[in-house]
């Protein structure tokens, strides 16, 4: 069915993620977030212990693929291999976790409420499984409270104040899975916070394995989770991705433009952000018009949340995804024939699928500062 080219081009695409994964597991678990210094995690003990980080983080991914892949099969519907995307940064000194994600490009046509349903539900459950075996295995074998002193051996030192203002702060943001798991099944004396979780490799594998699930479940366009919408609400999904894309971007902006700004920053700032959300409309049925009107509305929202919260802030982070839907992927879900609704046992998977994703998503899931 597949040629012996892709087979090779794919399989090597799987090998060089699971490399760079490894290699940015090496920079968080151990701490070395730029080569050269201190002692390098580019060795070959360091190498093999940050498999504990790739090898789960890689697998739910390969998992969540194939569920794709294999339902894809079953409905005789063509599509590509598992494509990887291997990103490591740290040649540059950036942070990674070595992967864009995976993907799986649809090859066939889909005249089908259920088969797009059965596709793309099929992947995101698939990988929370695997993922919530991880993440129970991660959080009840949890080394002893000592253990963070192996890689921060400065935590021990009585006179240790901190890094200063001048080092960058990181940790996970959390979401209500991550954080009911380890209240019921960790040990509160060894359960890190949540600026140490990125040094303990099951728990950050299973944590980013949780944020691609709720990214991927999202309930917009041609998303997990707009796949997901497309069959359970037959007639209101459009209105339903516009409407949490729209959400979605207006949470995200939060903040963008301020009363408290500079009046020079602000006559900067409002344009390229206005024009910024027209584009993220771009490909959508709404008039030029609409487009304006929608684009000056989210902004002018924002900005009198600013005025009267200005504490408040959105998650700057998810504009440049929100940017990826509107302007690349776009908004809508191709149309099939009729209004056909699903079986009940598909509609149970698929509230099964809104509830996973309402469990796992973060609304600032990495947090710098």
């Amino acid at each position: 069915m597949y040629k012996a080219k892709e087979y090779l081009i794919h399989g090597l695409l799987l090998v060089l993620t699971l490399i760079t994964t490894t290699l940015a597991g090496g920079e968080w678990v151990y701490g070395r977030s730029v080569i050269g210094e201190g002692d390098s995690f580019l060795t070959w003990e360091y190498f093999l212990k940050s498999m504990a980080f790739s090898i789960p983080f890689v697998g739910i991914l390969l998992i969540h693929e194939l569920g794709h892949f294999f339902t894809s099969m079953y409905h005789k519907v063509k599509c590509s291999l598992p494509f990887f995307i291997p990103a490591w940064l740290g040649f540059i000194g950036a942070p990674s976790i070595g992967t864009f994600g995976a993907i799986i490009r649809m090859k066939g046509f889909v005249n089908s409420r259920k088969k797009f349903f059965d596709i793309g539900v099929a992947g995101p459950l698939a990988g929370f499984v695997i993922a919530l075996g991880v993440l129970v295995y991660g959080f009840t074998t949890l080394p002893p409270s000592d253990f963070i002193y192996s890689v921060h051996p400065e935590y021990a030192d009585p006179d240790f104040k901190g890094y200063g203002e001048d080092v960058l702060d990181f940790e996970l943001g959390g979401n209500l899975l991550f954080w009911a798991m380890g209240k019921v099944l960790a040990d509160p004396d060894r359960l890190p916070e949540m600026s140490e979780m990125i040094h303990y490799p099951f728990l950050f594998a299973g944590y980013l394995a949780l944020f691609f699930t709720a990214l991927n479940l999202l309930p917009i366009g041609q998303l997990d989770g707009g796949h997901v919408v497309f069959g359970l609400f037959p007639k209101h999904h459009k209105q339903i991705s516009m409407g949490v894309f729209t959400l979605f971007l207006g949470y995200a902006g939060v903040g963008m433009i301020s009363p408290g700004m500079p009046v020079e920053e602000l006559m900067i700032r409002i344009p390229l952000y206005l024009g910024f959300l027209y584009i993220c409309y771009s490909r959508t049925d709404f008039t030029a018009q609409t487009k304006i009107t929608i684009s000056l509305s989210i902004a002018a929202v924002q900005y009198v949340l600013a005025f009267v919260k200005p504490e408040w802030e959105g998650y700057q982070g998810w504009l440049f995804f929100a940017f990826l839907l509107g302007r690349l992927m776009g908004l809508r879900h191709p149309e099939v024939s009729g209004f056909h609704t699903l079986d009940t046992k598909r509609k149970i998977v698929g509230w099964l699928a809104i509830l996973i994703f309402a469990l796992c998503f973060s609304p600032k899931p990495f947090i710098f500062e």
